[in-house]
């Protein structure tokens, strides 16, 4: 039985609330590229109230489809209907997932089992542990006949009914510690995640991890800390040393996409779903350690990413509010900054913003949304909750839609963790300002959520008709970085998904062409077919 998440308040700091084939694809292609959108972005729903009063440009509606409109009056009217709405949002497409961290993106009842599996052990303060189990440990098994205990568990490590005392942001981080000892199997956690995608209609996962960790932390002790960054970079590839951390993280994936695929029983005549999602890697960065782990991670992380394709970008991780992260963000920004000239075909996606006044002092939220994309080039930001405090915010928010900077926003986490929903929420602002906006749900292991409650939360509290519900799952694909052309001309949140030239003609050679290479224009095909697929169901 899933339990209510309450809000306790006894804490002085923020609480949280909750925490392919291109040959088949052109056989469809013309019904496809007869219901795409040529106009500017969707109109909000009708009668929806207005969530946040900005001075910026408003979202010019754009032409909706007959099937589009019979589509939206369907969910107006499922509202009122029990559990009408919640599978309406379980079979919407919502391509990717932009913003998962593994560990934290599988479900509690799954880290439980790989406990098990391992014999390992839970201590007092339900920490799992390595074995033996003796005096105030129990062995995680004992969860299997003793469902008080497998409830404790349950609300240790993930967001359901965390204790009295606690506040919402010191319970989510502390999780991690807890069930860390339970993640040594990438191959068996990604199978729960990309299952779980699976079910929620989506295509495409970015899931975060921390690659050749260990190896990463001897070098960056080894080599010490030089200020100069170019004398620093040298340091790490002097005797081949940083290209051994390449290797060892490319035998790490391939050891996990073996274990992945027998998990998900992906050679079998009965493979689960999950085999289905396309899958690419972000390299972590422990953002509350010294400074030489912490460049030493980024140049993992872009290494790999030039030399791997299985490996797409950095982000840097742990609480932004870490007394660490606090003192060095600049000094990191500029690492990024640095190692970005040296490694530019690799990607960079940032924490930035996931501050709230109270939380740091006011100083400190005025600045890291804009650092991270000016000096840490950032392509997207994650979370980005704390914009209209940071200096000129306007400016910054018309040069993110200008660059495209996408904003990755997981309203569930953003309300366990800092309290933030509703117009307290920049996420009205970021696309009045046209910004690119995706949903995405960050840990839902933890948040005990998935994907569909994202777009159903949005679609509640900001009033999205299905016409905007659509277009941001697209955004989902568009703003990835799976490599290869759009399917969509170029700034398709403010001049509205068009199709590109080439596919103008879905019987084209050229089209055939582009829908072969881009491994992006593929997805985002094949997102428009199944959007064609779910249309039909709901609009009859």
């Amino acid at each position: 039985m899933r339990r209510v998440i309450f809000v306790h308040r006894t804490s002085s700091r923020p609480r949280r609330l909750l925490r392919t084939s291109a040959l088949t694809t052109a056989l469809a292609a013309a019904a496809v590229v007869s219901s795409l959108p040529a106009g500017p972005p969707a109109r909000a729903a009708a009668g929806a109230a207005p969530v946040a009063a900005v001075t910026a440009p408003a979202a010019t509606a754009r032409p909706t489809t007959p099937a589009e409109d019979r589509t939206a009056a369907w969910l107006n009217s499922a509202q009122v209907r029990p559990g009408a709405a919640e599978r309406f949002f379980r079979e919407l497409p919502k391509g990717g997932d932009l913003h998962n961290h593994l560990s934290g993106a599988v479900r509690t009842e799954y880290l439980i089992q790989l406990a098990i599996e391992d014999d390992l052990c839970i201590d007092a303060t339900m920490t799992a542990v390595a074995p033996p189990c003796g005096p105030h440990r129990k062995p995680a098994s004992d969860a299997l006949t003793e469902p008080v205990f497998r409830e404790e568990i349950i609300r240790a490590w993930s967001m359901e009914d965390f204790p009295q005392g606690e506040s919402g942001h010191d319970h989510f981080f502390a999780t991690f510690g807890k069930f860390g000892a339970a993640t040594a199997h990438r191959g068996k956690m990604l199978a729960d995640v990309a299952s779980t995608a699976a079910s929620q209609n989506q295509s495409y996962l970015e899931t975060m991890v921390s690659p050749a960790s260990a190896g990463a932390r001897k070098l960056s002790d080894e080599v010490g800390w030089n200020a100069d960054f170019a004398a620093q970079h040298r340091k790490l590839l002097a005797g081949g040393r940083l290209d051994r951390l390449v290797a060892d993280a490319r035998q790490e994936a391939d050891t996990a996409d073996a274990e992945f695929r027998d998990t998900a029983r992906c050679e079998t005549s009965a493979p689960d779903p999950a085999c289905a999602i396309t899958v690419r890697w972000i390299s972590q960065v422990s953002r509350n350690s010294a400074p030489e782990r912490v460049f030493t991670q980024i140049a993992l992380g872009l290494r790999l990413a030039e030399r791997d394709q299985r490996f797409v970008a950095v982000n840097l991780v742990q609480p932004e509010d870490g007394e660490t992260s606090l003192r060095d963000y600049r000094l990191q920004m500029r690492m990024l900054g640095y190692l970005h000239e040296v490694y530019p075909r690799a990607h960079i996606t940032l924490h930035a913003g996931e501050l709230v006044p109270g939380l740091v002092k006011p100083e400190d939220l005025t600045f890291h949304i804009s650092e991270a994309v000016r000096t840490g080039q950032a392509e997207r930001i994650g979370h980005g909750v704390d914009l209209v405090h940071e200096d000129d915010w306007q400016r910054l928010a018309r040069e993110m839609a200008d660059r495209q900077v996408a904003v990755e926003v997981p309203l569930t986490s953003n309300a366990q963790i800092l309290q933030v929903t509703g117009a307290e929420h920049p996420f009205p602002v970021y696309r009045k300002y046209g910004v690119p906006v995706v949903l995405s749900t960050d840990d839902p292991g933890v948040s005990r959520g998935d994907i569909g409650q994202e777009y159903q939360r949005a679609a509640r509290t900001y009033g999205l008709g299905y016409p905007e519900l659509k277009d941001l799952a697209r955004a989902s694909l568009e703003y990835s970085f799976l490599p290869g052309r759009s399917l969509w001309r170029d700034d398709p949140v403010r001049s509205g998904f068009r199709v590109v030239g080439e596919c103008q003609d879905p019987h084209s050679a050229r089209c055939a062409r582009l829908l072969a290479n881009s491994p992006k224009a593929r997805l985002e095909w094949r997102q428009e077919r199944s959007f064609q697929s779910f249309e039909a169901r709901y609009s009859g």
